[in-house]
């Protein structure tokens, strides 16, 4: 597994993304450390342990619903007024 900077990831990601589809893995650092993986889809040569499924519950969904007769450029006027 070839190992590169998150620079190299963000500089040339088309030439990265093309290797990882055509099967190719790599680790990325940061300064040197080791952050991330990425590999090919559907690679289980990780056995990464799962500790908690992941949950679709709570989240912006589930917060009550404000209304309000002001409009958000009101409050933006109102709060700039309060400037100094």
């Amino acid at each position: 597994m070839e190992s590169i900077s998150h620079r190299e990831l963000r500089n040339e990601s088309g030439r990265i993304l093309k290797a990882v589809a055509a099967g190719e893995s790599f680790t990325i650092t940061n300064n040197g450390e080791p952050v991330a993986m990425i590999v090919p889809l559907g690679d289980r040569r990780l056995g990464l342990p799962l500790s908690r499924p992941a949950r679709r519950r709570g989240g912006w969904s589930e917060l009550p619903l404000y209304e309000s007769e002001e409009t958000i450029q009101g409050m933006i006027d109102d709060l700039r007024e309060d400037r100094p």
